[in-house]
């Protein structure tokens, strides 16, 4: 049982002109027909997580994001590396688990949700 997806997003790292070491991230899909704000960041897909239960819905994000991606900024004389990272929706941490299991009432600063990641192995560009 695991939450329904809230993006796919590409990470692309290269060595810039200075040969300083830069990074991109790409969103490329996402749930819930959200729009990129101005500054091109998605807004949060939302939280169905029921702490004092440790508990989640599966009524936000998709249960499959399927995209074709191409780099907009692809320079076929730079040589990059790519990477896909898959998000899921929050749901609830260890330590809610723990929380209920134990009876106990975790302090204000104890993360008590997570969004699960996947992370793809690396693709090389060599020019």
């Amino acid at each position: 049982m695991s939450g329904n997806l809230d993006r796919i997003q590409i990470i692309k790292g290269w060595r810039d002109a200075k040969g300083e070491t830069q990074e991109k991230v790409y969103d490329v899909a996402w749930s819930d027909g959200r729009t990129p704000g101005a500054d091109g960041k998605l807004p949060p897909v939302g939280n169905t997580v029921d702490v004092a239960r440790a508990t989640w819905k599966n009524t936000i994000g998709d249960p499959e994001l399927i995209a074709v991606w191409t780099d907009p900024n692809f320079n076929p004389a730079e040589a990059a590396f790519y990477y896909a990272k898959v998000i899921e929706i929050p749901t609830p941490r260890w330590t809610a688990y723990e929380a209920l299991r134990f009876n106990v009432k975790m302090p204000p600063e104890v993360p008590m949700t997570t969004q699960e990641r996947a992370y793809t192995s690396p693709i090389w560009y060599t020019p």
